[in-house]
């Protein structure tokens, strides 16, 4: 009576502490695989008196610079054209991009050029894009990659073109002994501009990317909740278990009916229960000044996602009775959350957080949200795997309910018999 409960719960924190705070403790530590795109632009460009013409590609220095500056091991650098960067971005398969302009190779020319001949300077820009509706925590992320790398690529690049000012003003007469000005060295030191910009804009009220992960925890916890309060409430209704008020209870007689046949009506319960509950969830979003750009697909998925969540915890609670509440606990939220990827990026989390998201139910319902709410029901975005991963899990939801009651009927393991130990 007291041991079995302690061994329990000490058990069931113990996983529910490792998955919460392994989830947490130490993102960049467990950087893996993040991807971000890489695109280099530069034409490139001659430099040099007529006659004495060279060509050079800065832009793909640069991008080898940046190739050797990241570790392999932690980013998973993609090295895209701008149409195919720009459609990663769209549909969240990246979570940034660093672009190096096609004028970049002209424009540092002209650096140089300045730096001996009096003109105006303008620094070459490299721009960094971040990918606000992937989440706040990856657009974090893939800032502090750029200000980790840059300054690397900023002082090789210097280091370049400071010897490169040094050989023409050598050239020019009576330059042997001429150096540049302190002030030219400081700009040559660091020739390079570093730009952050957001890669398409998170409109207000979406919680800074936050919102999505939210909507889908909604959806999850009303399958699970809905699941365990229809199996207590029908249960009681028919006569299998109590209902109690404070003091009192109340226990009807048992109803003569079949494990399936009861199976059935609780899951009929829970498809009308869905559908309302999807609608509910829709008006309080816009009644709080949530955009919501894909009213249907946002309606009809999320009553998927109840369903397919809610009959498979009561098939999991008709297989094996009270100890599903454990097992749909540890399924469906300890391990679900923590591998949604929802607040921290599955790349920043331990890699069997990584092995989980391939299955966990709470993964596939947050890609189908976040693509729903930021990326226009975009089926590339993750709404083709949400769909087809919710639909796979629905399907071993009615496969095993109904296989496990309809093996019980056969049986006779009626629910009013009883079995002494």
């Amino acid at each position: 009576m007291t041991l079995a409960p302690v061994i329990v719960l000490t058990l069931l924190t113990t996983l529910l502490g490792t998955m919460y705070l392994a989830y947490v403790v130490d993102p960049e530590e467990n950087l893996h695989d993040f991807p971000i795109a890489l695109v280099n632009q530069d034409v490139g460009d001659t430099l040099g008196a007529p006659g004495q013409e060279q060509r050079v590609d800065f832009g793909k220095q640069v991008a080898d610079g940046i190739e050797r500056s990241v570790p392999k091991d932690e980013i998973d650098l993609r090295v895209l054209g701008i149409s195919e960067a720009e459609r990663q971005m769209q549909s969240g398969k990246v979570y940034g991009a660093i672009i190096i302009p096609s004028d970049f190779s002209k424009r540092l020319g002209i650096l140089g050029v300045a730096s001996v001949v009096p003109g105006d300077i303008e620094r070459p820009i490299i721009t960094l894009q971040t990918n606000p509706r992937t989440g706040a925590f990856a657009t974090s992320i893939v800032a502090r990659i750029g200000a980790q790398v840059f300054p690397q690529v900023n002082d090789e690049v210097g280091r370049q073109l400071t010897d490169q000012v040094r050989t023409q003003l050598r050239a020019q007469p009576g330059g042997s002994t001429t150096e540049p000005t302190g002030a030219t060295v400081l700009t040559l030191r660091s020739p390079l501009q570093l730009v952050v910009e957001e890669y398409r804009p998170l409109p207000s009220g979406t919680g800074e990317g936050l919102t999505a992960f939210f909507y889908a925890l909604l959806l999850l916890l009303v399958g699970v909740i809905g699941s365990m309060t229809i199996h207590t409430m029908v249960d009681a209704a028919l006569g299998f278990v109590p209902t109690e008020y404070g003091p009192w209870f109340v226990h009807y007689p048992p109803t003569p009916i079949s494990r399936f046949t009861t199976l059935l009506v609780k899951w009929g319960v829970l498809v009308v229960v869905a559908n309302i509950v999807s609608g509910i969830f829709m008006l309080i979003a816009h009644l709080l000044g949530m955009p919501i750009a894909n009213p249907l697909a946002l309606f009809l998925y999320g009553a998927f996602a109840i369903i397919a969540v809610g009959i498979t915890g009561l098939s999991i609670l008709a297989a094996i009775g009270s100890a599903g509440l454990l097992v749909n606990l540890i399924l469906f939220v300890i391990l679900g959350l923590p591998s949604s990827g929802g607040t921290v990026p599955i790349e920043a989390t331990p890699k069997y957080f990584g092995w989980l998201a391939n299955f966990e139910p709470m993964h596939q319902v947050f890609l189908g949200i976040r693509a729903i709410f930021y990326f226009d029901a975009d089926f590339e975005a993750g709404l083709g795997r949400a769909v087809t991963m919710t639909g796979l899990g629905l399907a071993v939801g009615l496969v095993l309910g109904a296989t496990i009651s309809r093996y019980y009927d056969d049986k006779g393991l009626q629910r009013g018999s009883t079995v002494h130990a």
